[in-house]
């Protein structure tokens, strides 16, 4: 890609243009090198120029990197990453986000998800993009080894999923046996959940994180990590 386009790729209508996504830092470089990808670029500066790497690599200038980068101080390396298709392995249950709008929590959703294993995302329309820049950083390379699939709405999921459980308070204890028989897990917006009415028209199984009641809820990520590990304990 052209260093033009490149720059173009911290706005969501161009990663959807061009296919790509912008990789920053020294770990999430380490991270990359140890996947299937094989069609990314890496752009360094004089400082990372012998950082050895198995894609093709290109040095600019450290003026030429900051109009790139997303972060106030780069560090002088990037890569220009393909997105990658997801694998429609049975085998894996689903995590539907409904239009989380937060990149941290999406970013760490998806670090919970690469470290259990056996699980893709799902997410609803009007959700955050999960290329972008901040979601990347904060999925720690995570975002490499999760199937990601987007723009999914409830009706659709519903055809895939007929069993769906979701988090509600007057739901069944997380811990109890039924909890892991579902091949679906939905979890709603920071804000509003899910609205009831567009659950209506189907089955959901509502279970319950027990706590103290001195608050109103969790926050959503620590909410989906709790659930994770419970799934996989």
């Amino acid at each position: 890609m052209k260093l033009d386009d490149i720059k173009k790729l911290n706005q969501k209508k161009y990663r959807q243009q061009f296919g790509h996504y912008l990789v920053e830092g020294e770990h999430l470089l380490l991270e990359l090198e140890k996947t299937s990808l094989s069609e990314c670029e890496v752009l360094v500066t004089e400082a990372y120029q012998d950082w050895p790497t198995r894609f093709k690599k290109t040095l600019i200038s450290s003026k030429k990197m900051a109009a790139i980068a997303d972060t106030k101080t780069p560090q002088g390396i990037i890569a220009v990453v393909p997105f990658q298709s997801a694998d429609n392995n049975r085998d894996q249950r689903a995590v539907y986000l409904y239009e989380v709008q937060d990149p941290g929590n999406l970013g760490t959703i998806l670090r919970t998800l690469g470290w259990f294993g056996g699980f893709k995302c799902i997410l609803s329309p009007g959700s955050v993009d999960p290329f972008n820049p901040k979601v990347v950083r904060a999925s720690m390379g995570a975002i490499f080894h999760v199937d990601i699939e987007q723009d999914v709405s409830l009706a659709q999921l519903h055809q895939r999923y007929p069993r769906i459980a979701t988090l509600d308070m007057a739901g069944e204890p997380l811990s109890s046996a039924a909890f892991g028989s579902f091949d679906c897990y939905l979890f709603g917006n920071e804000a509003r959940g899910v609205p009831n009415e567009l659950l209506t028209d189907f089955e959901v199984s509502p279970f319950t994180i027990n706590g103290s009641g001195a608050i109103e809820s969790l926050n959503l990520a620590s909410a989906v990590n709790m659930c994770i590990y419970e799934l996989r304990r």
